[in-house]
């Protein structure tokens, strides 16, 4: 009888490590480029939600913040950023709109902050893109025009997309509408 139940027990515990360990397999990381084009829903207003989620992994991320593009005289200012929706919800991204960027901080970075010129995105503006130290988790990405700041920093990637290229391409979709003309460049 005890070796019956021994063995009952060892085959039920052995059933549910088979069944409650088992993972579901993850879906392989979307890898299509970003579209040239900012599609909706956004979030935060002017940013594509479908981009954020493409970029960070994360679907369904929790969201905060605005931009004002009123304010500031005109140059507008604001942030968006998002996180993970579960746990303890770490940042996964974040951007800025700041009127009050240094003369010359381009040029600045790019000699002496290990920063690599960002291509043309807005007429009159300047960028660079900083990969953090390994190349593996995230991006930050700035333009700069006249006195208007516009920042990215994707702070998860997700593996196998290009981080840097992602972020170039998040502030194709962007920029247009958060810097334009503002920032008397």
């Amino acid at each position: 009888m005890k070796a019956r139940l021994a063995l009952f027990l060892a085959a039920a515990g052995a059933l549910a490590l088979g069944t409650g360990c088992r993972q579901e397999p993850s879906s392989p990381a979307d890898t299509r480029p970003l579209p040239s084009v900012a599609a909706s829903p956004f979030v935060c207003g002017h940013v594509p939600a479908d981009a954020v989620a493409r970029i960070t992994g994360v679907r369904d991320p929790l969201v905060r913040g605005f931009f004002d593009l009123t304010s500031a005289n005109g140059l507008g200012d604001g942030s968006c950023t998002a996180y993970e929706p579960d746990g303890e919800r770490p940042k996964v991204l974040s951007i800025l709109l700041d009127p009050t960027a240094p003369e010359g901080e381009v040029a600045w970075e790019l000699r002496n902050g290990g920063a690599k010129p960002m291509p043309q995105i807005v007429p009159g503006a300047e960028g660079y893109y900083v990969p953090d130290a390994h190349e593996r988790t995230g991006v930050t990405a700035v333009l700069v025009r006249g006195h208007v700041r516009l920042s990215v920093v994707l702070l998860k990637g997700v593996e196998g997309r290009d981080k840097v290229a992602d972020v170039v391409a998040l502030m194709r979709l962007i920029a247009p509408k958060l810097v334009g003309e503002r920032g008397d460049g």
